[in-house]
Order: structure tokens, then C-alpha cells, then sequence
């Protein structure tokens, strides 16, 4: 079964899923970006509070759980979620920003460390985070970004088909620099750091490894070697990555550390794409409250749910990522086709914020023109 395949049949089991992934954000905050989190039982003094009525749940356009998972929540708490997608993790937080006064949901998945701080300092969320949070999980709030809850954690980094380079008979890159090599001319595709957090978390990688003397350079020799920029993952996988199986005809793919537990062969023991963990960036994504939300209650125990640990078990399955709580077994083909890279790149969150315009602008103007 492809990656696709699973990922579609998935997302067909939420409940109330709505066309087109509007980002929703709010407005009117119980608390103001930075102050203390609401605790999962501040409001639990007189009793639990009784939950009903509906959660919208906007979400990136790669969100998707296990069958049951979320019927089962919507069973037991007599809440209905619906899911309201907008594409790309980039294009969600852009219509978080654009929305914050009149917000379209009550919870928001999917908004990484590389675009979180926009939206916080934006007043998107309502701080919150559940009560018990393992702490594996709460280490990975970014400074400035108290009050959202990480759900899971991945490698963006470079992959290769190394199927097609056997084939050819050619040695896969390895580096950022060996791209620059004219054996691997018009071999790469990228995404957009304009429009997709995984373009821009390959676009911090490279800032953090070439410097802020040094990155533009690096990626005008890139371009002038033949690089493709697709707007998001999708197209730069399924439709020109060689390796997803789906007739792409680059070797070369901008995807995430876990993609080759996904393309292991029948027998399962090999698989045919590998990730470059040299090239990768740290990516953690966040569940929040929206502020405004006309379900404080209902959106709270969604975020419970989020982060609880049959949605941590789920993760690797049904979104390809670690989950965000460590302790949460893993299958067992990841360990061998799917490591984590051991130094991955990184950025703090306020260089993110002071210079996310610049960089980008900087980026379209060398590469796209």
C-alpha cells in the first residue's frame, strides 16, 4: 500500500471532514501570548465540566488517525469534531494570522516550530496545555511558545531513491554540498519555503549550515544546477520524486527522515529510498486552542485527546512522525529504515521570528528570480 493510499484511506475515517483546509485562529483570549498556561483541571474545582456540541479542528492537509480513534473520542465525550483543511503547515498559519479576529474553529493541528512564534505573537491561541504532559513531550515547547502541546516531531531532511541510482550506477549524494556536483544536475526537487514548513524548515537548515554570509550562495549554485521547487510535499513526492512509485522522475526528494519506513520492499527487508541525515531540521508539531473558540471546553479535551496515549501510538502510523511523547513504542521497522538524525539542524524560535520575511524574500529572490 502506498504512502498516499494510507494516508487517504485515514483521513476518510474522521469525522465530518470538510473540503478545503481553511486555518482558523482567534480572537478575544482568555490570556494574553506568554502568560500561564490554563491547566488540563483549572476548571474542574466544582466537577468535570459536562462537554457538548461540536469541535472543528483545523488542521494541515496531512492530518489523519486510525480507524475509530476519533469516533471513539466523539463517543465518549459526546462531542462531534470536524476537520477543516487548508494545504500546507505554511498556508495553515498564514489564514491563522488572517483569521485571528473572527476565528474558524476551536482547535488547530499542525503548526510547527518553524512558523509557530508568527502565530503566537499574532494572540491565535488560547495558552493551554493537558495536565501530566509527559515531559519528553513538554521539552519541546520552543522558547515563546508556552501554551501549545507537541504532538509529534520528525527530521525534514533531503531523501533518495536509491533504487534509481543502483540503476544507474551512480553514488547517491550525501551533503548539501554534493548537490552542487553536476553529476546530480536537474536530480532535485524542493519545496516552496513560501508556501510549505518543510521548504522552510530545509531553507533554516541551510541557513544554520552555511551561515548568513554564506546560504544564498549555496542556494543560487543549487538552482543553476537544476533544482525544481514544488509548492508543497505532496507534489514534490507523489508527482516528481522517482522514488514514491508514482511515475516522478527526480531521485532526489525534500521529504522527512521516516519516509523510507514507507517505502520498505514486500519482504521487508530493505527499503528503496533513503534520508540524507546530514541535511536534516529538527520539526516539532503543535496542537493549540484557538482563542475566541465558542467551545473552550469541547477544544480542550480535543487537545487531551491529541496528545493522550493512543493518539501518541498512533502517530508513526497514520502520520509518519515520532510521536512527541518518547516513551510511546515505535514500530519496529523504524528503528532500522527511519533514525532520527543525531545532530539535526536548528534555529531558536526568536532568530525564526526576526527574520522569516527576510529570509524568504531573500530565498524567491535567488532562486525564483
Amino acid at each position: 500500500m502506498t504512502i498516499r493510499t494510507r494516508r487517504t484511506l485515514a483521513a476518510l475515517a474522521v469525522v465530518g471532514l470538510v473540503p478545503a483546509l481553511a486555518a482558523c485562529t482567534g480572537e478575544d483570549a482568555p490570556g494574553e501570548s506568554g502568560s500561564t498556561p490554563v491547566p488540563a483541571d483549572s476548571a474542574a474545582s466544582a466537577g468535570p465540566a459536562e462537554l457538548s456540541g461540536t469541535v472543528t479542528l483545523v488542521t494541515h492537509d496531512s492530518f489523519a488517525l486510525g480507524d475509530g480513534l476519533l469516533e471513539s473520542f466523539e463517543s465518549e465525550t459526546g462531542l462531534t469534531v470536524e476537520q477543516v483543511a487548508v494545504g500546507d503547515a505554511g498556508t495553515l498559519v498564514n489564514q491563522l494570522v488572517l483569521t485571528a479576529d473572527s476565528p474558524l474553529g476551536d482547535v488547530v493541528y499542525g503548526v510547527d516550530n518553524t512558523f509557530a512564534s508568527r502565530a503566537v505573537d499574532a494572540g491565535v491561541f488560547e495558552p493551554y496545555q493537558p495536565a501530566g504532559l509527559d515531559d519528553s513531550a513538554a521539552s519541546l515547547v520552543g522558547d515563546g511558545l508556552d501554551g501549545l502541546t507537541p504532538i509529534d516531531k520528525g527530521d525534514v531532511c533531503l531523501n533518495v531513491d536509491t533504487a534509481w541510482f543502483d540503476d544507474v550506477d551512480v553514488e547517491p549524494p550525501a551533503t548539501f554540498t554534493d548537490l552542487l556536483d553536476p553529476e546530480y544536475a536537474d536530480l532535485t526537487v524542493v519545496t516552496n519555503p513560501a508556501t510549505s514548513s518543510p521548504g522552510f524548515a530545509f531553507l533554516l537548515a541551510t541557513v544554520e549550515e552555511f551561515g548568513e554570509d554564506g546560504w544564498q550562495d549555496y542556494w543560487s549554485q543549487l538552482a543553476d544546477n537544476g533544482l525544481k521547487v514544488a509548492d508543497g510535499w505532496n507534489d514534490a513526492y507523489y508527482v516528481d520524486f522517482s522514488g514514491a512509485g508514482e511515475g516522478g522522475e527526480r531521485p532526489i526528494v525534500l521529504s522527512y527522515a521516516t519516509s523510507p519506513a514507507f517505502t520498505v520492499t514486500q519482504d521487508g527487508d530493505a527499503t528503496t529510498t533513503a534520508a540524507l541525515l546530514d541535511t536534516c531540521f529538527r520539526q516539532v508539531e503543535y496542537a493549540g486552542v484557538l482563542s475566541g473558540t465558542d467551545n473552550p471546553d469541547g477544544a480542550r479535551a480535543l487537545v487531551d485527546f491529541l496528545a493522550s496515549d493512543e493518539v501518541q501510538a498512533d502517530v508513526p502510523g497514520s502520520m509518519y512522525m515520532y510521536p512527541a511523547d518518547a516513551s510511546v513504542e515505535l514500530p519496529a521497522e523504524w528503528e532500522q529504515f527511519a533514525p532520527l538524525a543525531e545532530e539535526p539542524h536548528d534555529v531558536a524560535p526568536a532568530e525564526i521570528d526576526a527574520h522569516r520575511d527576510e529570509w524568504i524574500e531573500q530565498w524567491t529572490a535567488t532562486v525564483i528570480g
